[in-house]
């Protein structure tokens, strides 16, 4: 069954306990932190220090997805701060398979992440080695963009790679996810739905959380 992630990014920081305790109470699987750097997206959000508190709200996996230039220069401070999953980008990262071996040895399991713009077939070589694959729905830096159509496709080139080379991978999708495109990106063949604006950006968190997984999980 499809999980369901939603992105702190996009919550009201002052009330980010009770934010995070409303999409729990309402069937959220996962917590998604997305940390950028200003540098390899043209934004900033937040660190190591807002992560613990979003571990500290939940007993839910935190699942942190770094668009930093040098990832590997804080990854024992985010899974020190409670990251369950932490996810590099393909582009930024010279030594792939050294710093996926590094996330798991300090203890969390390791994701590559590929901008649209990005082919999944770059990927072969380190598939085998990771536990999940972030498909980028939009450019990354910002919330509240429009789904880019061709990730359909994407997705299901993922869903074809970890076939073919027997892979056990979950393939996550982030970016423009509403109710309106969730069943066509579960058909393609996400596991993991993140989904920021159109949950916390809403009137009603809960019933946005509720709805979103009731989709999910009726498919």
């Amino acid at each position: 069954m499809a999980l369901l992630a939603p992105s702190i990014l996009a919550t009201d920081f002052s009330n980010l306990s009770q934010q995070i305790r409303l999409v729990e109470l309402a069937g959220a699987d996962w917590i998604h932190c997305d940390i950028m750097d200003g540098h390899f997206v043209p934004n900033i959000t937040f660190g190591p220090v807002l992560v613990n508190s979003a571990k500290r709200s939940t007993k839910m996996p935190i699942d942190v997805h770094l668009m930093v230039e040098k990832p590997d220069n804080y990854l024992e401070s985010f899974i020190i701060a409670g990251a369950n999953y932490i996810t590099v980008h393909q582009e930024v990262v010279i030594h792939l398979n050294r710093i996926i071996t590094r996330i798991k040895e300090l203890g969390a399991k390791a994701g590559v992440a590929v901008n649209p713009s990005t082919p999944v077939d770059f990927l072969q070589d380190i598939a085998e080695y990771i536990d999940l694959v972030l498909i980028m729905s939009v450019n990354p830096g910002f919330g509240g963009q429009s789904f880019i159509p061709n990730s359909l496709k994407k997705i299901k080139e993922a869903v074809k790679l970890r076939e073919k080379l027997k892979a056990n991978f979950l393939i996550e999708v982030d970016g423009g996810i509403d109710s309106h495109n969730t069943l066509s990106i579960l058909e393609a063949g996400c596991d993991v739905f993140v989904v920021g604006t159109s949950i916390f950006k809403t009137d009603n968190i809960s019933a946005a959380t509720t709805e979103l997984k009731n989709l999910i999980n009726d498919y």
